[in-house]
């Protein structure tokens, strides 16, 4: 598929799934709005910054199909099994962009929460629905457009007011096809007032072809409320995984996302954050590994829109061969904004000379009442604590092992479940030692060529 053929291909598709007429009519309009707005502007290319380096080449050289409907269900046990017992977590499973469920679209809790398919839920209950959905930022990026005007299904969560939830909720989307797909996923979720959730979002590949994911995940954080977001990317080297996670935080919420990427072709993560009440707070951290000719990008722009709200980023990354990575992170900070916190780190490792990263950290500052700070690195493993490990009887290679794993735990370290820090660390350890990285008892064996793996050192 080349870039001139998209816009015919996007409105054939547009014209199939209106036949369907299973969408309300507020969606209707919408979907016909976002149409209308993507044949305007297109698809981004070179000229927009945030996607100059992107390697467009290997996405528009195949040919995708939508699954327009979902696939006959089947237990996803199935075919998938993740060891969650030690998160202790209620799963959803997704697969090719669609809830797996058994005449179930959407559970409805005693306690209030309502979580499922959001498909179902635009129908089931708009009024839940309907004042969030693109309420949040929106950056006029040309893919979140074409999400909004072909998503498929999606993920919905929605949290009643003053509810604390103790344990995380998982959604696993997974991937299974013998043709190249092009999935549009759209979550949307809904944190009341003073209410407390997390979810852990994975990304993982059964046997497929060259597939795209195009995903787009809202997030509404109400007063004084309390959200965490892990996301686990850990793809096979034929997907392509474009994510926009579009935040909006009321007044003294407080929102912490943690970011891992360890295997993919080519991975786009896009954070978009709106701090629109006071005293709100948002922590993005990030971790990346990437060899091969795998290509990572991670892009955060943050709005400091209020009074005395802050904001922290820190991401690490480690490329190896040919691999490439691009780090964008913006702060913009309103006039308004005063007493504004703002820091932004982004630190890389190159393993190789071939191996390349492009980091843009930068402030926009319109108030004079602020704290902020920005700064990227871009270097090698100092040889000198190298060689301190091997004065003290450790092995060149297992010393650089040692270093890479210390430098990778500061992120790590910041993740506030345990058995998900946990089971990061030991896939960043796998990783580094040139093993396959499955899940602990996972059937699905989503990492399982043996030529993506960062080669450790052979001495």
């Amino acid at each position: 598929m080349k870039a001139a053929d998209v816009n015919s291909y996007f409105s054939s598709y547009f014209n199939q799934e209106s036949e369907k007429g299973d969408f309300l009519e507020r969606q209707q309009m919408l979907r016909k709005a976002a149409k209308v707005r993507f044949l305007e502007q297109g698809m981004p290319d070179a000229s927009c910054e945030a996607w100059r380096n992107f390697p467009w080449e290997r996405i528009l050289k195949n040919s995708y199909r939508i699954c327009l409907n979902p696939q006959a269900y089947h237990p996803e046990e199935a075919s998938f099994q993740c060891d969650n017992q030690e998160i202790h977590s209620t799963q959803f499973t997704f697969l090719n962009g669609w809830y797996l469920h058994d005449n179930a679209p959407l559970t409805r809790f005693p306690n209030g929460m309502i979580m499922g398919s959001l498909r179902a839920a635009c129908r089931e209950c708009p009024e839940l629905v309907n004042p969030y959905f693109q309420s949040a930022v929106d950056d006029g990026d040309g893919w979140v457009h074409f999400n909004a005007a072909l998503w498929q299904d999606g993920f919905f969560v929605y949290v009643p007011s003053r509810l604390q939830l103790r344990d995380p909720i998982q959604l696993v989307n997974w991937v299974k096809s013998d043709e190249s797909l092009l999935i549009q996923m759209r979550n949307l979720i809904v944190v009341g007032e003073g209410a407390s959730l997390k979810l852990v979002h994975c990304d993982e590949s059964l046997k497929s072809e060259h597939s795209f994911v195009n995903s787009v995940t809202e997030i509404c954080v109400g007063k004084q409320a309390h959200f965490d977001y892990y996301k686990l990317e850990n793809k096979d080297n034929q997907a392509f995984l474009v994510n926009h996670l579009l935040i909006r935080q009321e007044a003294e919420s407080e929102v912490n996302t943690h970011t891992s990427t360890f295997n993919g072709g080519v991975v786009s993560n896009s954070i978009r954050v709106l701090l629109e009440g006071e005293r709100a707070r948002v922590c993005n951290n990030g971790l990346y590994l990437a060899d091969g000719k795998q290509y990572v990008s991670n892009d955060v722009f943050i709005c400091h829109q209020a009074v005395g709200c802050v904001s922290n980023q820190l991401y690490k990354g480690i490329l190896d061969d040919d691999a490439q990575s691009a780090f964008i992170g913006h702060v913009l900070v309103k006039p308004h904004a005063q007493a504004t916190e703002a820091h932004q780190i982004n630190r890389n490792i190159l393993l190789k000379d071939t191996a390349r990263i492009t980091a843009k950290p930068f402030l926009e500052i319109y108030a004079d009442d602020v704290q902020c700070t920005h700064g990227a690195t871009v270097g090698q493993l100092d040889e000198q604590a190298v060689f301190y490990l091997r004065s003290r009887g450790i092995c060149e290679r297992n010393a650089r092992l040692l270093l890479m794993h210390a430098y990778a735990k500061e992120v790590i370290d910041k993740m506030d479940i345990p058995a998900i820090a946990d089971r990061t660390e030991g896939l960043v350890e796998k990783r580094l030692a040139g093993e396959n990285i499955t899940c602990t008892n996972c059937m699905a064996h989503c990492c399982s060529t043996p030529d993506f793996h960062i080669k450790a050192p052979d001495f």
